[in-house]
């Protein structure tokens, strides 16, 4: 099953919710305000509607994820790569690396990365 879609809010929400799972709920009130200074009705409402959506279990106030950290990131890199670039991977590596010189060690990943996945392998 892919995960559904998140917001980046929602995203940033997720990775603390990995970091610390399974947390208590008012733990997450807690961590949210401090590191994405969120009141505890903003929590409470992003917990609710990640639930609703089934990225998120609350039972007994503990709260778990779903999906993993790499299923969400697939997840929000496809959206972005269609919305951004109209779903082409090319032009997307291309951006990046017109943006900025790429060093001998970000390259070498790069080409290890293609090499793996190449070919039509998930």
């Amino acid at each position: 099953m892919e995960a559904p879609r998140v917001f980046e809010s929602e995203y940033r929400f997720l990775l603390i919710v990995w970091a610390n799972e399974p947390v208590p709920s008012g733990e997450l009130v807690r961590l949210a305000a401090e590191q994405l200074t969120w009141k505890k009705s903003t929590t409470y409402t992003v917990i609710r509607r990640l639930c609703e959506r089934g990225v998120l279990r609350s039972e007994g106030g503990i709260v778990r994820a779903l999906f993993t950290q790499e299923e969400v990131q697939r997840q929000v890199g496809s959206a972005f790569l269609q919305s951004t670039f109209g779903g082409s991977l090319p032009s997307l590596v291309a951006a990046f690396a017109r943006a900025r010189t790429l060093s001998p060690e970000e390259a070498a990943e790069i080409r290890r990365i293609i090499d793996e996945y190449g070919e039509g392998r998930p």
